[in-house]
């Protein structure tokens, strides 16, 4: 099926992803670029006739620094565009208006007058004032201004400290606002993107996961025709699904290999094993590599090192159990595909990274690399899927919600949350506190909402610490190890803030792990957000 869609330009925005999960979440299907492709591209990219609008990021930098625009071929289709405070600016430049560093810079909680009653803001306000005048509540993150309006538009939005806060043409259907509707601190963003996406481009909302399984198992089906394919199934979300989906499309043409590192939460295993072998009826290959991995980590206490290790690791024991698989020069049937759990925004941040245009947070091992060394073919059905629809897809492919929802779990594992030397005993004792918190958070209901309390945190996990404090059980004093508890609430994993988990949840997790978990005498809250902490500790 051939989707209607928006294109975004990217122009080094560390939230440009978020303008591409809100347009999806409007059912409209969409993609992230560079900023600099060529006119001739976009011409290209439109010339299905699916291309129905075009959104513009911002961006870190200043465009009379930089010389960072947006194809003139963006302008000349003839289609809606929406820039977003960058994309704002750069629209005002090349359509002759002017933009000038701002004498009072904007970061943060804003609230922005709405004018002239344009099909972009038409409806939606979030209070009035006591003149009449409709108020949103935004975020905005901007030093510049736009301070001479190109001809043909007039202001959409004002603030006192940016008297043109947005603007619009609206007989090109061109709007440009200089705050982040994609943000959740913008009230009304969701609304305004949905009006763009939806209403002046007239996008045709037919994005849905439930829809998207026979599309995707006919594209598998077409790709890997009566070949065979062998996937590295983690337990994680990602290579859950693209496994089940894989397996619906070729059945037992997929081998799944799954290598138990030695540092999985409790049971994870064998409820994978469980699940893939004992109810989807997968080929799965259950590889113990964990003590190779422990005697590799013996005396290694640096975060990245341990993760550098672990990775490394694990290619190589995939790599392994792949060659066996793989087809053969003497003509022997084999695989010949290499299937990996590669999601949208591995792809967005490995792509920004090599334009150049996003600061690189952190390295994907699943974008390159790994097919070429083992001369297999690359099958990512993933790959233009965001994780909430990731989820939303393996829910509508039968998976368990409980597997499919389960908060994220770093690719290390364990090894990242135990701080400093990886032992046995430390995972050990760390796996059973962990399960402890966890079960408690899906005991533990919410009267306000009726919700679970692991419902009501994005994360939550237990990290050892390796430091040993007094304690007294019983009439006699003990000597034992501390773990921290940490669970926080985002809706994008950018930020995060501490959950505020009920005192008897707290006491009750406590008093089940020290003495439960011989070895362990006391237990810690992690009362910090994001920033300047991180989600994860390490």
């Amino acid at each position: 099926m051939s989707h209607q869609k928006i294109l975004i330009l990217d122009f080094g925005s560390q939230v440009t992803q978020l303008i591409a999960r809100r347009v999806r979440e409007a059912h409209v299907f969409c993609e992230v670029h560079p900023c600099d492709v060529t006119s001739d591209w976009v011409r290209e990219y439109a010339k299905d006739g699916n291309l129905k609008g075009i959104i513009l990021s911002g961006s870190h930098a200043s465009v009379y620094e930089v010389d960072d625009r947006a194809p003139d071929a963006v302008f000349e289709l003839g289609l809606p565009v929406l820039g977003i405070c960058y994309g704002m600016q750069t629209m005002a430049t090349q359509l002759g208006g002017k933009v000038e560093a701002g004498h009072t810079r904007e970061f943060g909680y804003a609230e922005v007058r709405a004018h002239g009653h344009t099909e972009l803001l038409k409806g939606i306000e979030d209070f009035n004032t006591a003149e009449g005048h409709g108020m949103l509540k935004v975020w905005m993150s901007h030093g510049d201004k736009v301070t001479q309006l190109p001809e043909g538009f007039k202001v959409m939005a004002s603030t006192p400290a940016c008297p043109i806060a947005g603007m619009a043409d609206e007989a090109r259907k061109f709007y440009a606002v200089q705050f982040h509707p994609e943000v959740t601190h913008t009230v009304q963003g969701q609304a305004l993107l949905n009006r763009f996406v939806l209403d002046i481009c007239g996008t045709r909302p037919d994005w849905i996961m439930g829809d998207y399984i026979e599309e995707a198992v006919a594209a598998i089906r077409k790709q890997v025709g009566d070949e065979e394919v062998i996937l590295g199934l983690s337990g994680g979300v990602d290579s859950s699904v693209a496994a089940a989906l894989i397996h619906r499309a070729i059945g037992d043409k997929l081998t799944c290999v799954f290598v138990d590192h030695g540092l999985l939460r409790l049971n994870e295993g064998d409820m994978v094993m469980d699940m893939f072998v004992g109810k989807l009826h997968a080929h799965v290959i259950r590889v113990d590599a964990s003590d190779l991995f422990l005697g590799k980590l013996a005396g290694v206490s640096e975060p990245e090192a341990k993760r550098k290790i672990i990775g490394g690791l694990f290619v190589d024991v995939f790599k392994s159990e792949a060659a066996k698989l793989k087809a053969g020069d003497g003509g022997h049937k084999g695989a010949t595909f290499l299937a990996q759990g590669t999601i949208y925004p591995d792809v967005i941040e490995s792509g920004g990274a090599k334009s150049k245009k996003a600061v690189t947070i952190k390295s994907h091992h699943n974008v390159g690399g790994l097919p070429e060394q083992l001369g297999l073919k690359l099958l990512e059905p993933l790959r233009e899927l965001f994780k909430d629809e990731v989820r939303e897809l393996g829910v509508a492919l039968g998976l368990p919600r409980e597997m499919v929802y389960r908060h994220p779990f770093p690719g290390p594992g364990l090894g990242v949350r135990i701080l400093g030397e990886v032992k046995k005993e430390y995972a050990d004792l760390l796996r059973r506190a962990d399960a402890i918190f966890i079960e408690e958070l899906h005991n533990f209901t919410d009267e306000a909402t009726g919700k679970t309390w692991y419902d009501l945190t994005s994360q939550a996990f237990t990290v050892f610490l390796p430091v040993k404090s007094v304690g007294v059980m019983g009439d006699g004093r003990t000597y034992d190890y501390v773990v921290a508890l940490r669970a926080v609430q985002t809706s994008d994993f950018m930020t995060a803030d501490w959950a505020e988990l009920p005192y008897a949840l707290l006491k009750k997790v406590s008093g089940r792990i020290i003495n439960e978990v011989r070895g362990i005498n006391r237990v810690t809250y992690d009362v910090s957000s994001k920033p300047p902490a991180t989600i994860e500790w390490e």
